[in-house]
């Protein structure tokens, strides 16, 4: 069975390329910002990228595609802006609701930050699931963990899944997996020792836990850093200097703390080498920094397929 998926506010691909994995072929995918768009087309030249707003964009001709994916903004909901919601202008579930009512997918797959499950967004939560009843599907929330799924960091997110009536008995959500993530220093040994510094043994041996959240895709840093002070802190415990990002890995006799290159930020994030990021650095570690970690997307899609699946076999009749 061919499963097809629209793909809203797309950014460089980490949800898309996840649910690629899952077995999701992607019939459109949206994105506003010009250099994900490039991204996206630079490793996937076939994918029907349209970049545009997304208050602009109709699915209507997607009617009854098996999912509507994405990523809507998270600063409306973020700790580390007001948390305004519904009343923040970038607050684009509202949009995404609206596509679905057009498209009426088998299933929609939605994720965000942590801070969308605070109390003061209980109201907001139960509209958008109450709204969903109404179109007829059922719809639940879960703090998924990416370094539950592989991935060197703990990256807390919300994921938000809705499926028809018919198919939602089927879902669960994914399990973690039975072995522990890769630590920094496992994950990045071969990139930091790429150009034969010397002491990349000993800073494996400290890099010796996952990395904290990856942030710094905000476009108020005036460059491409690890984040605030609280995270830039925690990179430090672990043996990375957060206050920028490096144009290539340690030579053979540097001293200190290593800065992460665009490439190891990726794999941080669990992007495959292959995948390639378009603009200059500042651009490029932005597109990584917001991104949704594709192991992750990988593993709440295969879920959804496998209730598509069993929702589209006949039942057997009772004896």
């Amino acid at each position: 069975m061919c499963f097809n998926s629209i793909e809203i506010c797309a950014g460089a691909g980490g949800q898309a390329l996840g649910l690629e994995q899952a077995g999701f072929e992607h019939a459109s995918l949206v994105e506003i910002e010009a250099p994900a768009c490039q991204t996206l087309r630079l490793n996937r030249p076939q994918w029907n990228v349209i970049e545009g707003d997304l208050r602009h964009y109709s699915a209507e001709k997607w009617k009854g595609i098996e999912l509507l994916a994405g990523g809507v903004p998270c600063p409306p909901f973020s700790k580390a802006g007001k948390q305004l919601g519904n009343e923040d202008e970038r607050d684009l579930f509202p949009e995404a609701l609206r596509l679905v009512l057009e498209c009426q997918p088998q299933a929609v797959m939605l994720e965000n930050v942590r801070g969308l499950l605070d109390s003061v967004f209980d109201v907001y939560r139960a509209k958008l699931i109450s709204d969903l009843k109404k179109m007829g599907y059922i719809a639940e929330w879960r703090l998924l963990n990416a370094s539950d799924f592989g991935v060197p960091q703990l990256r807390p997110r919300v994921v938000f899944v809705a499926l028809k009536r018919d198919a939602a008995e089927y879902f669960s959500w994914p399990s973690a997996l039975a072995l522990p993530p890769p630590t920094v220093g496992e994950s990045l040994f071969d990139l930091m020792s790429a150009s034969g510094w010397r002491e990349v043994a000993q800073w494996r041996d400290r890099a010796c836990y996952i990395g904290p959240t990856l942030v710094g895709g905000s476009k108020k840093h005036g460059g491409p850093d690890l984040g605030p002070t609280r995270a830039k802190k925690a990179w430090a415990s672990i043996g990375v200097d957060g206050m920028g990002i490096a144009d290539a890995p340690p030579d053979a006799d540097f001293v200190g703390m290593p800065r992460l290159t665009v490439r190891m930020a990726a794999r941080i994030q669990g992007f495959p080498d292959h995948w390639q990021f378009s603009g200059k650095k500042t651009a490029a570690y932005r597109q990584i920094g917001n991104a949704f970690p594709p192991p992750v997307a990988c593993a709440v899609g295969m879920q959804i397929r496998a209730a598509l699946n069993a929702a589209a076999k006949p039942k057997l009749k009772r004896a």
